[in-house]
This record gives structure tokens, C-alpha cells and sequence, in this order.
């Protein structure tokens, strides 16, 4: 299938001592008599996802974990263990270890996933709608998600900050808003861009993210490389990518194209691999490949061919800009053809 497999195997994890220990990794840990990982590796080998990289924090805990691998699992999977820093997060890891990615699409799934579905699955579904991301879901234990550090209780359950919020569409299939519990307010704000596209949300509760993603590749990377603040997958990369994915009606955007927060794109052709700011409004145009949109632009029946620049707070009406110009901040035209001037 033209997929890499990345599995995100932790270190020795600061919240599992003292069951963890410098001789057993987070990821050897037994469950029911197994090490924690031979359950993800198995269900990938079933799936015949079977080129992996599996990413360890700490190199003495890439090295158990490799040599665990290399005895349990010779002549039946091709593995590389990968060592990168502790507590870089889920993102950061995957930044770590960004230049050895090159199939099409990535496949990330957590080192302690123990699943009944298959990861094949996931990755049909992906390639199925061609999606830029695809993350599995499943329904919250009764008793709620564990909370690190708790004892238990009655009272735990009842926290909303613990839950996470997540929109789906009519069918099911499609992922408009996700919250996690931290960033849960009183005050539920959806964009409006989402509502007109889809025509009706569902918010739902009792849904948790299971910790396995497909990813386009070229998308994953440009993220990664571009936001390096960004830490986790779940709390930063997921919800970006969701915000990003609807651009308007009647809109197309092309692969590799990025939106900041707040912008609206009507009735307009993005091309690939362009970056637009926030705040960025966008009506009745086209926009070409490769094209840079600064922060607070508004563009209206204009074409904008490819490799143009608009720095910040540029406003086209009814103008054609030729291939490299670069539009100055601040700059006002209606009705104008800009192009580079000729030697």
C-alpha cells in the first residue's frame, strides 16, 4: 500500500515508575504476559504493514527495545529502532525522525495500543477518501478516561476537562472540530466557515482519540518543519489539520496548501503548496501554485499566478498579478495588472 509505519514506543516513562525501570522500557511492559509492543507489531504484521520505524525515547531504551525486537521478530518484519531526545513530545518525535520518511502516506500509531481493528483498516480508509489525515476513534471506558495521578473515584468521573469534544458530520466519517480536555471553556465556539460547508455538526462526548493516524506525507513534514512549537499530535498537529481542512463552498484547495486561523475562501481555486495567513479573506479568485499570502490580505475576482508573494494586508479587487511579483505590505489595488518588469 505505499505505506510507512511509524510506532511512537515512549521511553522510560516518569509516570509508570516504579513499574518501569532501566532495564524495562514503557514499551516492554508485560500485559498479560507479553511486552506492550509485541501487540501493535502483530497487528501490523497482519495487516502486512510490515516496514516500520519505532521511535524510542533515551538510546538505552532504543537499545533494549531493539534487541528485543531483533530476537522476537527476525525474518518476519523490517524494523529501524530510532533514538530520539525525552520529552520532545509526540510531534517532536516525529520531527526527529522527518527525513526518513518517504512513502506516500504515514501510518503513526502508539507503541501501547491494544486493538481488536485492524490497522489496514485505517489505512484503506485513508487512501479510500485521500485524505490528509485519518484518525481512529472508539468509545470512552464508562468510568471516563484515566486521569494521571488519580486514585479513583466516583467525583473523577464527573470532570469535564477530562473528556475530549469532537465534531463529526452526518456520516460519521469525517472529523470537523476536536478539544481536549485542557482546552475546554465554558464557551463552545465553532467556526462558521465549518457549519455553512457540512450544514450540521455533531458534538459528541463519549468518543476518545485512540492514538492511530494516517498522515500524507508531504503534509505531515511541511507541518512539522513549519510549526516547531508544536509538541503533540493529539493537543497540536490533529487540530490544526482539522481547522484547516474546509476552505469554503464551491472551493478547491490543492496538496501541500496551508490556511491560518480565521480565514475564508469563497468560490476560489487554491493551487499546492501555498501559504496563507490568518485573517485572510478570499473571494471569487484564483490562486496559483507556490504562492505566499501574508496575514490580513483580502483578494476579490483576481488571479494570482504562481511564486507571487503578498505581504501583509494587501487588498486586490478585479487585479492580475504575473508569476514572482511581490505586492508590498499595505498595498491597495482595483483593477490592476501587476507583473515584474521586463529587462
Amino acid at each position: 500500500m505505499d505505506f510507512q509505519v511509524v510506532v511512537l514506543a515512549g521511553g522510560f516513562s516518569k509516570k509508570l515508575v516504579p513499574l518501569v525501570s532501566k532495564e524495562v522500557p514503557k514499551a516492554l511492559l508485560p500485559v498479560a504476559n507479553r511486552p506492550v509492543l509485541s501487540y501493535v507489531l502483530e497487528l501490523l504484521e497482519q495487516s502486512n504493514l510490515k516496514d516500520l520505524i519505532v521511535v524510542v525515547e533515551g538510546e538505552h531504551a532504543a537499545l533494549l527495545v531493539g534487541g528485543w525486537i531483533s530476537g522476537a521478530y527476525v525474518d518476519r518484519l523490517h524494523v529501524e529502532v530510532a533514538a530520539v531526545p525525552e520529552d520532545i513530545g509526540t510531534a517532536g518525535a516525529l520531527r526527529a525522525i522527518a527525513h526518513h520518511l518517504t512513502a506516500k502516506d504515514i501510518l503513526v500509531v502508539s507503541g501501547d495500543l491494544v486493538s481488536d481493528v485492524p490497522p489496514g483498516a485505517v489505512a484503506a480508509a485513508h487512501r479510500r477518501h485521500n485524505a490528509v489525515v485519518t484518525a481512529m476513534l472508539c468509545s470512552a471506558p464508562v468510568s471516563g478516561p484515566a486521569e494521571s495521578g488519580s486514585s479513583g473515584g466516583k467525583d473523577k468521573t464527573k470532570k469535564a476537562g477530562r473528556y475530549n469534544l469532537i465534531g463529526l458530520d452526518r456520516s460519521k466519517q469525517f472529523l470537523l472540530y476536536i478539544a481536549t480536555g485542557a482546552e475546554l471553556e465554558n464557551d463552545l465556539r465553532i467556526q462558521k466557515s465549518i457549519l455553512r460547508a457540512v450544514g450540521e455538526m455533531e458534538i459528541r462526548a463519549d468518543l476518545i482519540d485512540a492514538h492511530l493516524y494516517a498522515f500524507k506525507r508531504t503534509v505531515l513534514q511541511e507541518i512539522l518543519h513549519q510549526k516547531d512549537t508544536f509538541q503533540s499530535l493529539k493537543e497540536d498537529l490533529l487540530p490544526y489539520l482539522v481547522r484547516s481542512q474546509l476552505v469554503g463552498p464551491h472551493c478547491m484547495l490543492g496538496e501541500g496548501s496551508q490556511m491560518g486561523d480565521k480565514c475564508s475562501v469563497k468560490r476560489s481555486v487554491i493551487g499546492r503548496h501555498c501559504r496563507i495567513g490568518s485573517n485572510v479573506k478570499i473571494v471569487n479568485s484564483i490562486i496559483m501554485n507556490h504562492v505566499t499570502i501574508g496575514d490580513g490580505c483580502s483578494i476579490q475576482g483576481s488571479v494570482v499566478c504562481s511564486n507571487v508573494q503578498l505581504q501583509e494586508r494587501v487588498v486586490l479587487k478585479d487585479c492580475q498579478v504575473g508569476a514572482g511579483f511581490v505586492v508590498i505590505a499595505g498595498g491597495e489595488y482595483k483593477g490592476e495588472s501587476l507583473a515584474k518588469k521586463e529587462k
